[in-house]
């Protein structure tokens, strides 16, 4: 992060009254309309598939989550770096190098979130805001814990969980001064961690949430992808986030409008009529209702891809194209049917789901394994489905812009009839239309 000239600072204002309000007020009607939505869509999200199969999509989505957040920072990380860094095969090339080690990190940070290992407590406090960076921070190779303060012009390195030392300016926007973060942040914890607010203002403080943590840029660095984190938190947190879906799809394909709306809230209140708030209320509201629109858009389109029958159906016919090309066994589909359905299966049920002898329902076992399309914690442990790169755009198209998937090594394996990229001019116009 480059941070611009810093201009000459009031201290007389250093008050956290400074970025009230921190909610709408109460009785927007579309605000909470779209609160509303957001919970009904999501606990129907959670019931539509087997656990053990939201775990490995789980997988799937944390890296793309990790591949929208970094393409929000303008790090544009290839979906198959992502895939090969999990794998811990890392490029020679020192700048892709970095950025697949700081996708990594987010994946990583992002499972702790997932599987509820990460800070207990508040999302919305100061101490889990710490906690996210320091861990995201620790990870991250050296060279991406520098920033560079061209007033004066210096090197600040990013100490992972400690709040910045010195002041800054993002674009038009002052943020507090470093000795005055402390103050910020603890009326940031009372407005957001509230026992008071009601689920549906709790939902509408998510959205709130993350723009007022970006005002206050209580970092040097990282601090728009740990709101992002804090964001994914405190859905959690609610019951309404999961593993299955993220926000961040949904910011960045619209990356302008959301650093417009972004910046628009940073400015003080237009006149009389846009609440009573040094900040502009109108504008804060404005954000709010293109934040939770576009978790409640994330989540249809999972929902979409994730809906039983159709993914099956998705399965059944690459299932047919790989096996008529010679690249996969007859009797593979029951084997990932029977995973979908069941979740897991014993390694020992393949001769029965095949109508194979043992030897050769070992063998299509182990080449469901091989490339990915199932997956196991052991070599004795039950299978389950998983759901490799090189599959994604056939299993859940449109999960990435069409050309992250076009993979050479997949283009080339590929029979010109039964490839699946690039998608079709229609699907291509839904895919800018969502």
């Amino acid at each position: 992060m480059v941070m611009a000239k810093k201009p000459a600072r009031n201290t007389a204002v250093e008050n956290p009254a400074l970025m009230e309000p921190m909610l709408p007020r109460e009785g927007d009607r579309r605000l909470e309309d779209l609160a509303v939505e957001l919970v009904s869509r999501a606990s129907a999200l959670a019931g539509n598939l087997n656990p053990a199969v939201q775990r490995s999509v789980g997988e799937l989505v944390r890296s793309m989550n990790c591949y929208y957040s970094n393409l929000i920072e303008g790090h544009d990380t290839h979906p198959r770096e992502i895939d090969r860094a999990l794998a811990r095969d890392y490029s020679t090339e020192p700048t892709r190098r970095a950025l697949q080690l700081e996708a990594v990190a987010h994946i990583e940070l992002q499972r702790r979130i997932d599987e509820g290992k990460d800070e207990k407590g508040e999302a919305a406090s100061t101490k889990y805001v710490l906690w996210l960076h320091r861990e995201f921070c620790e990870r991250l190779p050296e060279e991406l814990l520098w920033v560079e303060n061209p007033d004066p012009h210096k090197r600040i390195r990013v100490k992972p969980g400690a709040m910045r030392e010195g002041d800054v300016a993002v674009g038009r926007h002052v943020p507090p001064s470093a000795g005055s973060l402390p103050t910020f942040m603890a009326r940031f914890e009372e407005a957001y961690s509230s026992p008071h607010l009601s689920k549906l203002r709790q939902v509408i403080a998510v959205a709130a949430a993350h723009h007022r943590l970006v005002w206050i840029h209580p970092f040097y660095d990282g601090n728009g992808r740990v709101a992002r984190l804090m964001s994914h938190a405190m859905l959690r947190r609610l019951g309404i986030g999961s593993s299955l879906w993220s926000v961040a799809r949904g910011l960045a394909r619209n990356v302008n409008r959301y650093k417009e709306l972004l910046m628009a809230a940073d400015e003080p209140r237009r006149s009389d009529l846009d609440g009573r708030g040094s900040l502009s209320e109108a504008a804060l509201i404005d954000f709010c209702e293109f934040f939770l629109e576009a978790s409640v858009d994330q989540i249809e389109f999972i929902a979409s891809l994730l809906e039983p029958s159709e993914l099956l159906r998705r399965i059944q016919l690459f299932v047919e194209d790989e096996t008529r090309a010679g690249r996969l066994p007859k009797g593979a589909f029951p084997i990932l049917r029977e995973a979908f359905f069941a979740g897991e299966l014993q390694r020992g049920q393949a001769r029965e789901l095949t109508g194979y002898q043992e030897r050769m329902g070992r063998t299509v076992l182990s080449k469901l394994l091989g490339q990915g399309l199932l997956v196991s914690d052991g070599p004795k442990a039950p299978v389950r489905l998983g759901f490799p790169l090189d599959i994604v755009e056939r299993w859940f198209p449109r999960l990435y812009p069409v050309d992250c998937v076009q993979v050479q090594r997949f283009q080339s394996r590929w029979p010109r009839s039964a490839r699946p990229f690039p998608l079709s001019e229609e699907m291509q116009r839904e895919d800018r239309s969502r």
